[in-house]
């Protein structure tokens, strides 16, 4: 089962906001608001390489106040 964790960054005092939306979708299993280069971290499962991408292109990316992402695909859970 695909895995990846997304980082995101949120529009200014929004973290918690996008956050809330984020645990809305199915397939995002955790979500925690952080300090650093990006605000808020998103683990996300999928069946297939092919949901994971339409799920982190079409839900996770278009919410509001999402302004970017780096999304890292887990090669190996140690």
């Amino acid at each position: 089962m695909p895995l990846a964790f997304v980082l995101i960054n949120a529009e200014i005092g929004s973290e918690d906001e996008v956050a809330t939306e984020l645990r809305k979708i199915a397939n995002v299993k955790e979500s925690y608001v952080v300090y650093g280069v990006y605000d808020i971290v998103a683990k996300v499962e999928a069946d297939s390489m092919d949901k994971l991408k339409e799920i982190v292109t079409w839900k996770i990316r278009r919410l509001d106040k999402v302004r970017s992402t780096l999304t890292m695909i887990v090669v190996e859970n140690a």
